[in-house]
This record gives structure tokens, sequence and C-alpha cells, in this order.
């Protein structure tokens, strides 16, 4: 991450927290919002200001037996969303994990993207829309980013996937490039590519790469609800103001200095409780 970058992450003084954003976190039913709380607990300790998950009436309780600094609203399917962004504050969503997969999630999808706010399609999102990727393609704008684990984007982007021929978890690193530029110019968003190196292209062909390897390896990533704090990250710095591709190229920095501070032994809940240590090390 550029040094200019990492300054961003700082706060200031005179600022309040709606000067760092209200983010949306949509989750599942009642069973299915430990996802949904990992990205939402990782959007506020990346420093948006205030961090909502919105979920059916039922799952309430379960959720708020978890969760103290986030808050919560009961949100029902595709209209409840639609009702609950009438809020002009809510500048950033997270949809996908733990969502559930189905119509009604692809219409919360299509009233997010509709709204033209910064939006993060992850997980259920986007396999949501595995079978028809160009009704989804159609709907994305370049305040989008997605974050496709190797199967998933295989599944969203068939054609841009034989890229990576039949190299099955997608190694050759000159063909992942390929593919996610293609990808990213295909759909019209930020596309972040997870891996040992993880990619990040926005629709130009611009492109960051990380590379998780060496010294700078973090095994302890591939551990359930990673993903979904990586999520919840790059949804709080939008929320923040970084723009798509900064906010997936700080987010991804992030996730592994994360997984690095605490080692051996991690569990996805320890990533966003890192994240005070790596800020200090930054210097914030």
């Amino acid at each position: 991450m550029s040094p200019a970058l990492a300054a961003r992450l700082a706060k200031h003084a005179h600022q309040h927290k709606y000067d760092h954003g209200h983010a949306l976190i949509v989750a599942g039913g009642p069973g299915r919002g430990g996802a949904a709380r990992l990205a939402a607990r990782a959007a506020l300790r990346v420093g948006a200001g205030l961090v909502t998950v919105g979920c059916p009436a039922e799952a309430l309780t379960e959720n708020a037996a978890q969760l103290t600094s986030v808050m919560l609203c009961a949100l029902k399917g595709s209209a409840g969303l639609e009702d609950t962004l009438a809020d002009p504050r809510i500048g950033a969503l997270c949809l996908g994990p733990g969502l559930g997969l189905g119509t009604e999630s692809r219409n919360m999808v299509r009233v997010a993207l509709a709204t033209r706010r910064a939006v993060v399609l992850d997980a259920d999102a986007l396999t949501s829309f595995s079978e028809a990727p160009r009704a989804l393609f159609a709907l994305l704008h370049g305040m989008a980013v997605l974050t496709p684990h190797e199967g998933e984007f295989r599944r969203l982007f068939p054609e841009q996937a034989r890229h990576l021929g039949d190299d099955p978890r997608g190694e050759r690193l000159d063909a992942r490039r390929e593919a996610v530029r293609a990808a990213a110019a295909r759909s019209g968003a930020v596309v972040l590519l997870k891996g040992a190196v993880t990619l990040v292209a926005d629709p130009s062909g611009h492109m960051i790469e990380q590379h998780l390897t060496g010294a700078a390896a973090a095994p302890w990533l591939a551990t359930a609800g990673a993903g979904d704090v990586l999520a919840g990250l790059i949804t709080g710095l939008l929320a923040r103001g970084f723009s798509p591709v900064q906010a997936a190229e700080a987010g991804a920095w992030l996730h592994a200095a994360a997984a690095r501070a605490v080692g051996p032994g991690l569990i996805a809940e320890d990533l966003p409780d890192a994240l005070p240590t790596v800020f200090r090390e930054l210097g914030l």
C-alpha cells in the first residue's frame, strides 16, 4: 500500500462519526448471520463512522446477542432494503456474506445497484447470478466492487476464465492478470480476485497486485470467514470515501497485514481485532 493511501486511513481531531460514513451490511435469516457480523465488525474496525446490519426481523435477536457497537435494523427483502436506503447517509453497502441464494437475493442486489451507491458484492450475491451473469453486468456501475474467489470467478466469468486454461487454481500469474482485466472490462466494475497473489483491476485495465508469498505470506487466511472480513474492510473504506479501486487495494493489504499480526491459529474473528496493531505499525 502506498504511503499516500495509508495516510488516508488516519482520523483527525476535528472530525466526527458522520465524516467517516455509514455502511450497511445486508444479512440473511436466522442461523446465517455470522458472515455478515464478521463483515460488519471489519467495516467498523477499519474506520467507518457507523455500521448497521440489516436483517429479517426474526434474526434481530440472534444478531443483537453478538453485536454491540454495530447497529441493527429490520429489513424484509428487497422492499425493505429499498425503504432502508431512503436514508441518504448510508453511503456504502455489502451484500453477499450469508445473504442466501435465489430470486430475492438477486432483487436485493438490483435495488442496491440501482441507488448508484458504493456496493461490495461477495459470496451469495455473486453466486445468485452465476446462471445469468449478463443480468448482473447490466446492473453494475463504476462504484461496485466484486470480490470472488476462484470458483465464483469461473462461474461468473466463464469466458474470461478461459485465460486460466486448465490451471485449476489459476496460479499462472500472466493468465490471472489477463482474466481479471478482462472481467473488470466486461463487468464495468472493480474486480478483486483472491489468492496467493491477489489481483485488483478496474474497467480501464489498471491493475494492482498483492503478493502473499515469502515474508509477506499469510497462509492463515485459508479459514472460514476470512473472505467475509475482506468484504467488510472494503465496504468500510468505501463508506469513508475511498474510491472502489483504493478501497479494494487498501482492504486487501490490511487483510493480509492483520493475518500476519495474528499468525498461526488465526480464525476470522481475530482479523478485525488485529487492525489496531496494524494501524499503530503504520504510524496512524
